[in-house]
């Protein structure tokens, strides 16, 4: 006499390999939408929303460099920008280097 479980892999169909991968597959693509709209689309959205406020830099924004370096902008081209740093220091920076755009009227914290 067999145990039950064997008798039930004994008896499965011949198209249950089909099931099996379904069954496999199911949860994979259901974890793959949970990653999707948890982590992905999030993501993709600051990316395009930095890009657009780097695109939109004028003169006067203070910005932040990808290195830290805090300045205003006092000239902007196509790929370049430069930041005044310090009074009459002013660098060309990248405009892809930039990793923030602050409003033109913030002040920092400790004042």
């Amino acid at each position: 006499m067999s145990s039950p479980p064997t008798l039930m892999m004994q008896a499965t169909p011949a198209g249950s390999s089909v099931f099996a991968m379904v069954n496999f597959a199911m949860p994979m693509l259901l974890v793959f939408a949970v990653f999707w709209i948890l982590i992905l689309r999030p993501q993709q959205r600051r990316v395009k929303e930095h890009q657009a406020a780097i695109n939109a830099v004028k003169k006067g924004d203070e910005v932040i460099t990808a290195g830290g370096i805090r300045g205003r902008v006092t000239k902007v081209t196509d790929e370049d920008a430069e930041v005044e740093i310090a009074s009459g220091v002013k660098v060309r920076v990248i405009k892809a280097t930039l990793s923030q755009v602050l409003s033109p009227n913030a002040k920092p914290a400790n004042d």
